[in-house]
């Protein structure tokens, strides 16, 4: 409930530290309530009040749509073959390998808690691993970020962003939590005055993957250097680095609309 109301109603965490769980209560289920009850103008209630006015044009339309459906048809055709004729381009960029040989997470997100807190455990100089716990008290281990989006869907990578950012803003942040923090910021907050971005002409491209189930697409480098990136967000890739991507050319364990989406917002970068 505490995660909620920071993340849908910007509560702060000085604000809910001092309050009782019967406070907190209220206010989740207030929130929930403002939520629940706000109607979208595109909405079956906007839409019959503005049905009267609506009626008497409707006629008035009917014979001017009837005249247009011909020539809709038409476009629509052309439209067609156009984009059919672009995605077998943008299939050349697109390599599939199954990944029948790993676990896939199939959890609803109905019964799926959010991510509460984390830990890192230093077992030895290279030996390490992030602890994920979630509201239920389960936990999970994981080595490096790339691995915890096997399993991870979009609100759980912006729930750590959230807490790794909350307690960076308040301790400072050390050893490996450091690492967690730079792939985090890396994703969200993306600045050309960043090391990653400012030695990416330095870097051998090995392999350019989609995660589909939450919109992330990762490049993996020679050094083990790993970008993260959301597939709706510009980053200061450098036209060499764009490049190289489609070279490459982009990884998914099958075949879907993002994959394309991902492909045509690459090439449109690169012919900028």
């Amino acid at each position: 409930m505490v995660t909620y109301l920071k993340h849908m109603g910007k509560y702060t965490h000085n604000q809910m530290k001092s309050k009782s769980f019967e406070e907190i209560q209220k206010l989740y289920k207030r929130e929930q309530k403002w939520i629940n009850d706000f109607v979208p103008m595109d909405s079956q209630v906007v839409k019959d009040s503005r049905k009267g006015k609506a009626e008497g044009s409707r006629k008035k339309t009917v014979a001017r749509k009837r005249t247009c459906e011909k020539l809709n048809d038409e476009s629509v055709k052309r439209q067609k073959i156009e984009d059919d004729a672009e995605k077998e381009e943008l299939k050349a960029y697109l390599d599939i390998i199954p990944r029948d040989d790993e676990t896939i997470n199939v959890e609803s997100l109905a019964t799926k808690y959010l991510i509460v807190n984390w830990k890192t455990h230093v077992l030895s100089e290279d030996n390490m691993y992030y602890e994920i716990i979630r509201g239920d008290g389960s936990t999970k281990p994981y080595k490096i970020f790339t691995k915890m989006l096997d399993d991870f869907d979009r609100q759980d990578v912006l729930d750590l962003y959230m807490l790794v950012k909350e307690r960076f803003e308040t301790a400072s942040l050390e050893g490996y939590d450091r690492y967690l923090w730079r792939d985090l910021i890396t994703v969200f907050e993306p600045s050309e005055d960043d090391e990653i971005w400012k030695a990416q002409q330095d870097y051998t491209l090995i392999s350019w993957r989609l995660f589909d189930s939450y919109g992330v697409h990762v490049l993996l480098m020679d050094i083990g250097v790993s970008i993260h990136m959301l597939i709706e967000k510009t980053y200061p890739l450098t036209q060499e680095m764009l490049s190289r991507m489609l070279s490459r050319r982009l990884e998914v364990d099958h075949e879907c609309k993002m994959a394309y989406e991902l492909l045509r917002f690459t090439r449109s970068q690169l012919q900028k």
